[in-house]
């Protein structure tokens, strides 16, 4: 890299060439687009994020590198589509996900936006830049004379081993569609790094959740090209209840694309299963098993709880991989890419209620960015699934990991693969720590009046549904609060099928199937509500954004308590006082 106390230039490496020029817009926290970036607009919407209110229309961005949903790719797609994206993307870490909207909108739309990655130490001289000019990768600090354009390093291509089928889908011999989502494989192959391309044996599609009509006409595309997916392949919640969205009062505007797109998946042969937590369903995959998912919980939680092998794929790739069977042989696929980089000791803590499990994967997260952490201390608190799915889910809000492991907990802490934790450096989480992102996540420690009760965020297990029953005992009085549940239709069949949903349904509570809560507004959310209350670590981070309402974290029984009552004490809980 250059240095730039001598020059007026950086060096930096050209992921996606191109030119571009604006206004510094710079972080040192990494941003996830969906939940942080509104796709209409450019507007910087997450709440917790330092570039809130902030917009990256026609800026040089400037951060680290993405975080948290899979679905940034798409919002980016719609983005560079509707003329409110980035002039460019300046990352100084690998970066995936934000990299194949690029991508998807060059192969498939002919729309560019050049993307650079610098080295980590050229982050902050960049940052203190109001504007910057760009030419494939050379970063001019001042407005370079004509002559003076210089060439930057391209991106280091491994050289990629093709299959002769491979060579065919390429050729287009097995059609536009996947001719067309195999050019895209080798495009992310190469940005992986990756040298040869692998059998995957199930997928898992986020690209189905609508962010605007860029996603559905890019899946339009390949149906109408003739895609057919070659391995089974699962869909991701939509944006909205595919059933029942006219009864809920949901605006056609919303509901008919968000529905004609996951009409386009179907078309494709993908299973119409529209939930976030694929590992609910009956057939998980297995300790070792390869495959492709995205949606950023369902990847951590393949990845650690199962032991499943998936990166952290973008939308547009999930289903690219899925018309071909084919993935970049790299990342988390590899044995040698699953190992921890770092320990985080929680031993110091008391585990308290369930709510301990979201807030400390959500405090995690922002410790370890895009590190792969080992916990230690943890065990003693008998995670149970839901505790690690609550976990999990939190921890990838915050995080660009695709993955974590627990000591004594999850399969492959001491994998024989594994190297020893010995010599990794240790991060140390105290009470205090976690008392610092309870009030990050509630924002004030006064009681107050909650408006709605929202639950399923990653979709709600049988489970769950029954300890929320339990919680409400067996009152057979309204609640005072509105509450609604989002699961999977095949939950919801079976706590139909117990008696559960009929159960709480007769007190107020709404069940709401095939979306979730990243994807629900109004009227839903009725409009005079704004105060919501979660025991999501995840939508507690996201909500504010995404509905304009004031949002609090708290445990199930304090959910339910506030259904009952109406009011919210999210005063610190015993375990996090001192």
């Amino acid at each position: 890299m250059s240095d730039l106390s001598t020059t007026a230039f950086l060096a930096g490496i050209s992921v996606l060439p191109g030119s571009a020029s604006g206004p510094v817009l710079a972080s040192d926290v990494g941003l996830s687009f969906w939940g942080g970036v509104d796709p209409a607009t450019g507007m910087v919407i997450d709440s917790h994020h330092p570039l809130h209110g902030q917009s990256i229309n026609g800026a040089v961005l400037v951060i680290p590198s993405g975080r948290g949903s899979c679905t940034g790719s798409g919002v980016l797609l719609e983005l560079m589509l509707n003329g409110h994206a980035p002039a460019a993307l300046v990352f100084s870490e690998n970066e995936e996900i934000l990299t194949i909207g690029a991508i998807v909108a060059a192969r498939i739309f002919d729309t560019t936006i050049p993307v650079v990655r610098i080295a980590a130490a050229d982050h902050d001289r960049l940052a203190a830049c109001a504007k910057v000019w760009i030419a494939d990768g050379m970063i001019h600090l001042q407005q370079p004379a004509p002559s003076s354009h210089k060439i930057a390093p391209k991106r280091t291509v491994a050289s990629l081993a093709l299959t002769k089928e491979d060579e065919d889908l390429l050729a287009g011999h097995h059609g536009r569609a996947a001719k067309a989502a195999m050019e895209i494989i080798v495009d992310a192959a190469a940005i992986y790094g990756a040298g040869a391309l692998q059998d995957v044996g199930r997928a898992h599609i986020d690209g189905c959740i609508y962010t605007g009509d860029a996603g559905l006409r890019f899946a339009r595309t390949l149906a109408d090209w003739g895609g057919r997916v070659r391995i089974p392949t699962t869909l991701n919640a939509i944006s909205v209840d595919y059933r029942g969205w006219r009864g809920q009062g949901v605006d056609p505007e919303l509901g008919e694309p968000a529905s004609r797109l996951a009409d386009a998946y179907v078309d494709m042969g993908a299973e119409p299963t529209f939930t976030c937590a694929p590992y609910l369903l009956d057939d998980a995959p297995a300790l070792g098993e390869q495959i492709v998912w995205a949606e950023s919980n369902a990847v951590v939680f393949a990845n650690s709880v199962l032991g499943a092998r998936t990166m952290k794929y973008p939308d547009y790739l999930d289903i690219c991989i899925a018309l071909t069977g084919r993935a970049p042989r790299a990342g988390c696929h590899l044995a040698a890419e699953r190992q921890p980089e770092l320990v985080v000791d929680v031993s110091r803590l008391s585990p308290g209620d369930d709510a301990w499990f979201p807030l400390l994967g959500y405090h995690v997260g922002k410790l370890v960015g895009s590190r792969i952490p080992l916990l230690v201390g943890m065990q003693a608190s008998a995670p149970s699934r839901d505790d690690l799915k609550a976990f999990g889910a939190a921890f990838a809000t915050t995080s660009a990991a695709p993955m974590f492991h627990v000591a004594g907990v999850t399969p492959e802490w001491m994998a024989p693969e594994m190297s020893p934790a010995s010599g990794l450096p240790i991060m140390v989480v105290e009470r205090e720590n976690l008392a610092e992102s309870w009030v990050e996540l509630n924002g004030t420690l006064e009681s107050c009046d909650i408006g709605l009760i929202a639950l399923g965020n990653p979709h709600f297990s049988l489970e769950e549904i029954e300890a929320f029953a339990s919680l409400c005992g067996g009152t057979q009085h309204a609640l005072t609060t509105p509450v609604v549940i989002t699961c999977g239709r095949h939950i919801h069949g079976r706590a139909a099928a117990a008696g559960l949903v009929d159960r709480l349904t007769d007190i107020g509570v709404t069940f709401v199937v095939d979306t979730c809560w990243c994807m629900i507004g109004d009227p839903i959310i009725p409009p005079g509500i704004s105060t919501i209350l979660t025991n999501s670590g995840k939508y507690a981070h996201y909500g504010t954004g995404l509905s304009g309402r004031s949002m609090r974290f708290g445990s199930l029984a304090q959910c339910a308590a506030a259904a009952a009552t109406g009011r919210f004490d999210n005063s610190l809980p015993s375990w996090l006082r001192a």
